[in-house]
């Protein structure tokens, strides 16, 4: 491991002037960033430890009815707050399928949407990674790419987004604050990840010092809350990364569906908002033929970018499903295999 300086700050402000040095990076709990250390894929020349820093720590309600979740919050305890799980159901589930429980009870919320891609070559710092050096290539492209993007990819990068807490913050109009030099600004969740192009080493919005201060959950989206469900394939039920999954959110009245949120895992370099679907969702009835007609729209512009064909049909179905449960109805309770779709715990009727 590199030499590097280690500061921390107990205020954003300084923490902010401390990342300002060139080649500084934010440390919260670092169940990603040590790993990238250990294995020289990041070498940092000065870590700002900001895990001091109260204000960051706080889940308060706006005037407006908005949930703003402090940086640093636990993703564990996010998780199991029972107001929040019971507001947004789906963020919750999302939240309980990632990582173990000793990562879960260690990761922050701030940490979780800047976590890296999970792309071996990324990892490998024998292989060639336009993400990691700029123009070196991509050896993902003609290796072992099964799980690999099929949307908004493109010949510099085909890696994914590993998070499953973006995917439903995303469904639901989320917005991250965001806190640097030139002050604080906001940015939706849906356009704080970018697509690979031609520059696929930078992976946000963000500028070089700048740091996410809180998301912010709309009081909009608890509207969905009685039919609003996370689902994930993996290659096993516990700690693995999604290979697909959807959050899917809809508003059900007079037995039509009356407004309708949709989002993917897995299948981009980014959570991807399926617009389009949710269009043509809106005032139809919630039944197999629609949801199939919406996991088509969703899927339109899907491509291979190798072995990962399975993944549309794959993705297709899984978005079926996710709509399907949903309209059943959330769960009372956590399901026993948060977002597995093979769990035994049924939808509740609430609207019965």
């Amino acid at each position: 491991m590199n030499r590097f300086d280690y500061v921390k700050p107990t205020t954003v402000a300084d923490a902010i002037a401390a990342a300002s040095a060139p080649g500084a990076a934010y440390l919260a709990s670092g169940t990603n960033l040590l790993d990238l250390m250990k294995g020289n894929v990041v070498r940092p020349a000065r870590l700002v430890d900001i895990t001091e820093i109260k204000e960051l720590t706080r889940i308060e309600t706006s005037g407006s009815g908005d949930l703003r979740i402090g940086a640093l919050v636990r993703n564990a305890d996010l998780a199991h707050d029972a107001s929040f799980a019971r507001d947004y159901p789906a963020v919750a589930e999302a939240l309980l399928s990632g990582a173990s429980a000793q990562l879960r009870n260690a990761a922050t919320v701030g940490g979780n949407l800047l976590q890296r891609t999970r792309c071996a070559y990324f990892y490998d710092t024998a292989s060639a990674c336009n993400k990691r050096n700029p123009g070196a290539g991509c050896d993902a492209r003609d290796g072992d790419n099964h799980q690999h993007a099929v949307l908004g990819w493109s010949e510099a990068c085909i890696a994914t987004n590993p998070s499953d807490f973006c995917v439903p913050l995303a469904a639901f109009d989320s917005v991250v604050e965001i806190e640097g030099a030139a002050g604080r600004r906001e940015v939706a969740l849906d356009a704080l990840h970018l697509l690979p192009g031609t520059t696929p080493e930078h992976e946000t919005v963000l500028a070089p010092g700048e740091i996410i201060v809180a998301i912010r959950l709309p009081a909009a989206a608890r509207a969905f809350a009685r039919h609003a469900r996370y689902l994930k394939v993996r290659e096993r039920n516990s700690y693995a990364f999604a290979i697909v999954s959807a959050a899917a959110g809809l508003v059900i009245e007079d037995g039509s569906i009356r407004q309708a949120r949709l989002a993917l895992g897995g299948v981009a370099a980014k959570p991807w908002r399926a617009h389009e679907a949710e269009s043509l969702i809106a005032g139809q009835k919630a039944d197999a033929r629609v949801f199939e007609q919406a996991a088509d729209a969703a899927l339109g512009a899907a491509n291979a970018s190798g072995d990962n064909a399975y993944k549309i049909p794959l993705a297709r179905q899984l978005i079926v499903r996710a709509l399907a449960a949903a309209a059943q109805g959330t769960p009372s309770r956590m399901p026993a295999l948060p977002a597995s779709p093979f769990s035994s715990v049924p939808g509740v009727l609430h609207d019965a």
